[in-house]
């Protein structure tokens, strides 16, 4: 998939506005790149592919979900969290325990206009859970059973969980299946063939 074909299929789904508001994201991490460590320098060229695009098809999974926040593990340089509150109009809770990291991710989003952003400088496990997540996404943080440990009490039986895990997908839910039950499906990943996201439901402790 081209750089364009990416764009146009973000575009879209979610219009020209929403679209020139991720180009904006997408320049300011390529310029804060050269400060800090925050996409491999191997993807710049192809950010739209392997980081929006990446981060966007992951809203249309989330669209059954009720009403409440958006909670992003562990959300690095804002993907996909960033992107779900450029693309939704959901309260998006970003959790990142670095304090430069952190500090980034609420710089970009008061310079985007995002005023459905809170930021978080914590781990997920430090985070009061005063009311049950509508959605919890988490990309590249941790294999899904630890995910669950960690991120379970922020959710409740309608929360669903979306969650790419590239190709380790069903080896991980096998795993996870020992300790924890719900409704689970995979999605193939629209910008990797091999790679797979994890939607689940109901989850809770076997």
């Amino acid at each position: 998939m081209s750089e364009q074909d990416a764009r146009d299929w973000i575009e879209a789904r979610f219009g020209a506005d929403r679209t020139a508001l991720l180009a904006q994201f997408a320049e300011r991490i390529v310029a804060e790149t050269a400060n800090q460590n925050l996409i491999a320098a191997s993807t710049i060229d192809h950010i739209w592919e392997r980081h929006l695009l990446d981060s966007a098809q992951l809203v249309p999974l989330a669209e059954p979900a009720g009403a409440g926040d958006w909670i992003d593990i562990g959300s690095g340089a804002g993907f996909p969290g960033i992107v779900a509150a450029i693309l939704t109009d959901r309260r998006v809770v970003l959790v990142e325990p670095r304090a430069r990291r952190a500090m980034l991710l609420g710089e970009m989003a008061a310079d985007l206009g995002l005023a459905n952003v809170v930021v978080h400088q914590a781990k997920i496990e430090k985070l009061p859970a005063d009311r049950p997540a509508a959605i919890i996404t988490a990309r590249a943080v941790a294999r899904l059973a630890a995910l669950f440990a960690i991120g379970h009490r922020h959710s409740d039986p309608d929360t669903i969980w979306v969650l790419p895990k590239g190709r380790s997908a069903a080896d991980e839910l096998v795993e996870a299946k020992a300790d924890w039950r719900g409704m689970f499906h995979v999605e193939h990943s629209i910008t990797d063939p091999t790679s797979s996201i994890v939607v689940a439901r109901g989850v809770r402790q076997a």
